[in-house]
Order: structure tokens, then C-alpha cells, then sequence
């Protein structure tokens, strides 16, 4: 669909205090993802989380917002310069550089082990958990050694996993796994002591699940 332009921090702001105060949500969690890359608009990013942050305007606890990211390592650095304990979370799905570079580009400039590096500074920083996003993928991403390779990266970082099933796209090529083989990859970072939650996708009928958004025009 190609990139417009970068959220305003009024936007971003905009968008928490309509579902409050227009549609009367009640909201406990924040999480910066989607479409775009929350790093590349660190500016705006920074300073909407400093907004939300702060008593003197929205008061949201820093533990409550979350950032998720491809896995931009001067993003993470610059967010630990911010101070607080904002969640980080990870794109990763996948647990070496010959697979991740073909799944996810980014890997090519800032490559698994520098990212685990720069995670590894952001823990130390005094930053909160990290959560590594792992899209599983039939016959791509989702065998014993790529579990095992996951479970080391966890292990290293004290991370919880998500895993979610690939959503269809048309045209990728890709087919999501079977729920035995989910169940299969799980139970081997189970048996790991790995912290691993399945996460069921929606709106899959309507084309909005996760990793669709951008699959139909």
C-alpha cells in the first residue's frame, strides 16, 4: 500500500482518549503495533508515551504500554535512554539469520544476535519484560529445531513468547500450521520452562487479522 506519513503525537493521543471518552472504553493495556513501525516515528512515539505517562496529564502506568517492534535496534536504544518501564515487544519469527532475513528484511541490517544484544541492554537498563512475537508458519518456521532455537533466545532474555498462527494471505504462498503441529511446538518450549501463550487471531473472516491488513485492496 506504500508508506503516507507518520502518526502526529495528537493522533496517537487522539485515538486513546476518543475510545474513552467518546465511546466510554475502559482501557487497561496499551500497545503500540500495527501497520507501521512504531520506531521509525520514535519522536512522536516518545513523546505521545511521555503524555500518557505523566501525572499531570493521562496518568497511565508505564508498565500498562507496550511497544512492539521489528526489531529496529536504535529504537530500542533510545527507548531505554527514555527511563521508563515501557514493555518491549518483538517481532522475531524466526530463530536464526538465514530464515529471518528471508521472512523479515529488516533482519539484513540489524541482525538476530545484535538484536538479542540490544534486548539484552534494554533488560539491564531497567527496562520491564520483553515479549518475543513468533508467527508460526507450515513447514516454515515451525519444526523441533526452530523451537529449540527459540527457547534458547527466550531463555537468554528471561522473554515470554507468543505464538500465533499465520493468518491466510493471499498470493503469500505461506499456509498456516495444523493445531497438532501448534500444539506440538508449544509443548516443546513447555518442556523448556519457557513462558509461551497461543494467541488466537480474529477476524479472520473479515480479512483483519493479524498480518492482513495490508493483504487486500
Amino acid at each position: 500500500m506504500g508508506f503516507k506519513r507518520n502518526l502526529a503525537v495528537s493522533e496517537i493521543l487522539g485515538q486513546i482518549l476518543f475510545l474513552q471518552r467518546e465511546l466510554g472504553h475502559e482501557i487497561t493495556n496499551f500497545v503500540f503495533m500495527g501497520m507501521g513501525e512504531p520506531f521509525d516515528n520514535y519522536e512522536n512515539v516518545s513523546k505521545a508515551i511521555s503524555v500518557m505517562n505523566s501525572p499531570k496529564a493521562m496518568g497511565i502506568a508505564a508498565r500498562r504500554i507496550t511497544i512492539s517492534t521489528s526489531g529496529v535496534i536504535p529504537g530500542i536504544k533510545k527507548l531505554r535512554e527514555l527511563g521508563l518501564q515501557v514493555n518491549l515487544s518483538v517481532s522475531l519469527h524466526a530463530s536464526n539469520n538465514a530464515l529471518r532475513d528471508k521472512l523479515m528484511p529488516i533482519n539484513k541490517k540489524y541482525p538476530l544476535e545484535e538484536l538479542v544484544k540490544a534486548c539484552e541492554g534494554y533488560i539491564s537498563g531497567g527496562g520491564r519484560m520483553i515479549t518475543l512475537e513468533y508467527i508460526l508458519i507450515k513447514g516454515v518456521n515451525d519444526s523441533k529445531k526452530d523451537a529449540d532455537g527459540l527457547a534458547s533466545i527466550a531463555r537468554r532474555l528471561r522473554a515470554k513468547i507468543n505464538l500465533i498462527s499465520f493468518s491466510p494471505v493471499l498470493g503469500s504462498g505461506f499456509k498456516p500450521p495444523l493445531k497438532k503441529d501448534v500444539e506440538i511446538f508449544k509443548e516443546i518450549l513447555d518442556n523448556r520452562k519457557i513462558n509461551v501463550t497461543v494467541r488466537e487471531s480474529k477476524g479472520r473472516d473479515i480479512m483483519a487479522a493479524c498480518g492482513q491488513l495490508a493483504g487486500k485492496s
